[in-house]
């Protein structure tokens, strides 16, 4: 029997009605909707780092638009095929993180680390909060590669992240991501009421002495040095390490400067934004709002409380080794974390605020460009022991 005119447009609105969005919503994707709503709020009105939150809350808002998935339509980032699951293979075959490395590493000056190479113990103390993670997540049930795709939360260092949870732990890779991203966000939040608690007033009023100039020679030869002597130790860290490394000598060596400008400018901005916005869009409601994922964010801040105050602890136990005139303001501890140049910016304020005088920021560069090493190296550790 032939379909009358009403009946074929009945017909042919009522599959387009189950094409819609709204048909094809439930109510996890209104809560994800939510999520990125206030990952851009938090960006737009409290200025908490925007360059990362708006590309990762505008991805959500995209991830989590509701379709028909069994329609073939070849749009969703978990689809083969679709622009998103081609633009999303930077994320899960780990290409995007490198090169937000190579970019690092070109905008970052290793002076305040050279000038003062004991530094680099509170960046390697900051680490503990990765590996107490591992064991607490180890504790309450996640397999071995899970747990150590989790702890990298604790170097509060997005990309290290992503690079590990993607050769680790791609299903949770996800939440990992938002987590690590959030709580980098956060950084102004977090901290400061840590370095309080584990501080006193008298050593929140330690005046450091002004690091020694550092030769243009020595910035040429450390990155050289610290590729060899970092990726001899863990050659698993190579492909982060050797993208940080090289970046910095393509900025210090003076003769690649258009080339330093390129990766530490329009590449590290184009990664960024591709990056942020494939993580976002990777938290499809069907696959992020799970059980793990309250466990992953529960022990990321974990992870990155106990790395925030075992940098704060290392440098008052450092302390009673130290001459009078050579203590270190306990306050750059918190800089132990890969947040650059947030949580060194913290360790400035916050010194400023009980001393007007007391500028901390150059000190505070040393432990947190040593953050950026030791997070990947301890992602080089548990990557040579886990995969």
């Amino acid at each position: 029997m032939e379909q009358t005119f009403g009946e074929f447009l009945v017909s042919n609105l009522t599959e387009f009605w189950h094409f819609t969005g709204f048909y094809n919503a439930t109510f996890p994707h209104f809560v994800m909707l939510a999520v990125g709503l206030f990952f851009i709020w938090l960006a737009i009105k409290k200025n908490f780092e925007p360059m990362l939150l708006v590309p990762i809350g505008f991805g959500i808002l995209i991830g989590n638009i509701p379709f028909n998935t069994e329609a073939g339509l070849e749009i969703g980032i978990y689809e083969q095929g679709s622009v998103l699951n081609i633009l999303y293979n930077g994320v899960s075959a780990g290409w995007y993180p490198p090169l937000i490395f190579l970019g690092i590493g070109a905008m970052t000056d290793f002076s305040a680390l050279i000038a003062n190479p004991k530094l680099m113990l509170i960046g390697a103390a900051a680490q503990f909060g990765i590996f107490g993670a591992y064991m607490v997540a180890l504790a309450i049930g996640f397999a071995p590669d899970q747990a150590g795709a989790i702890a990298i939360i604790g170097g509060a260092d997005g990309p290290t992240a992503i690079f590990l949870s993607s050769k680790l732990a791609p299903n949770l890779m996800g939440a990992i991501a938002v987590s690590a991203y959030s709580y980098m966000a956060l950084v102004p939040v977090i901290q400061p009421p840590i370095m309080r608690l584990f501080t006193t007033k008298n050593e929140r009023l330690i005046k450091m002495k002004p690091a020694r100039a550092v030769s243009q020679n020595e910035k040429i030869i450390f990155p050289i040095v610290g590729l060899l002597l970092t990726c001899f130790v863990v050659p698993t860290g190579l492909p982060l390490l050797g993208m940080l490394f090289f970046g910095n000598l393509l900025r210090e060596c003076g003769v690649t400067t258009r080339l330093a400008k390129t990766a530490s400018n329009a590449l590290t901005d184009i990664v960024t934004i591709l990056l942020g916005m494939t993580v976002g869009a990777s938290t499809q409601a069907t696959t992020f709002l799970t059980k793990d994922t309250i466990f992953i964010f529960f022990l990321g801040f974990m992870a990155f409380i106990i790395a925030s105050a075992s940098g704060v602890l290392f440098v008052k136990f450092f302390n009673l080794f130290l001459r009078k005139d050579q203590k270190i303001n306990p306050l750059i501890g918190n800089a132990g974390v890969s947040a650059v140049p947030m949580s060194a910016r913290i360790s400035n304020n916050l010194g400023l605020e009980y001393d007007p005088s007391n500028y901390l920021l150059m000190h505070a560069m040393g432990p947190n460009v040593a953050g950026v090493i030791g997070s990947a190296v301890a992602a080089g550790v548990l990557l040579g022991f886990l995969a």
